[in-house]
């Protein structure tokens, strides 16, 4: 498994889907925000949580088409379907090595792209717990998304509106978190909800890429 996991990383940077796109990408959202609604720093900061919670959001969404998709075009996913590791076990460290090539950096930059959006300094450290907590769930929802689109030509778009609405809960809560926690006040509940979706996430979804990668490799 961890051989597994090595050999994504691997194939995931070198196949320019890593972590540098979708730090590039965010902050390009985020540099481009104070030029639509102005440098207004109380505009900023009021709507700095969701800004930042949306760029994380929509820098994971690029490299999820790539999560099978070499795989599949090389051959290697029938093999690793049909290998004695479980399907279910692939699924999992394919969202992990996802995660730590896209959803880490993201949630370790989070806070230097904060300044730029002159989010309230008590947020900082719910920022990067909501994105540490949240992130996971948006790699394992893409991987089940990608599952469900690999092998189809152009599935990208297709594979981006399958994903988005399943993301909004995560985004939802995540933002609210940071949004409470820069304001004051109890992060407690958005913080369980967010814990709650991630958990039930990584419980059901790779059984259910699984079963959606036999599908399409019949």
């Amino acid at each position: 498994m961890i051989a597994l996991l090595v050999r994504d990383l691997t194939l995931a940077i070198r196949a320019g889907g890593g972590f540098g796109l979708g730090l590039a990408f965010f902050l390009i959202v985020v540099v481009l925000v104070p030029f639509g609604v102005g440098p207004e720093g109380e505009i900023l900061s009021a709507i700095a949580p969701g800004i930042l919670w949306v760029g994380a959001l929509l820098s994971c969404l690029l490299s999820l088409d790539r999560i099978f998709a070499l795989d599949f075009e090389d051959g290697s996913l029938d093999l690793l379907a049909t290998a004695p590791i479980p399907l279910e076990a692939v699924v999992a460290m394919k969202a992990v090595a996802h995660w730590l090539t896209t959803g880490l950096p993201l949630t370790l930059a989070a806070p230097v792209l904060g300044l730029l959006m002159n989010l309230d300094p008590a947020g900082y450290s719910w920022l990067v717990a909501s994105l540490a907590l949240g992130t996971p769930a948006l790699s394992m929802i893409g991987a089940f998304g990608a599952a469900l689109t690999v092998g189809l030509k152009r599935g990208g778009l297709l594979l981006s509106l399958l994903v988005l609405p399943l993301y909004v809960p995560t985004l939802i809560f995540g933002a609210e978190t940071v949004g409470r926690g820069a304001d004051g006040m109890a992060t407690a509940t958005p913080m369980l909800m967010l814990a709650g979706i991630t958990l039930a996430t990584l419980a059901l979804l790779p059984f259910a890429a699984a079963a959606a990668i036999r599908i399409n490799l019949r």
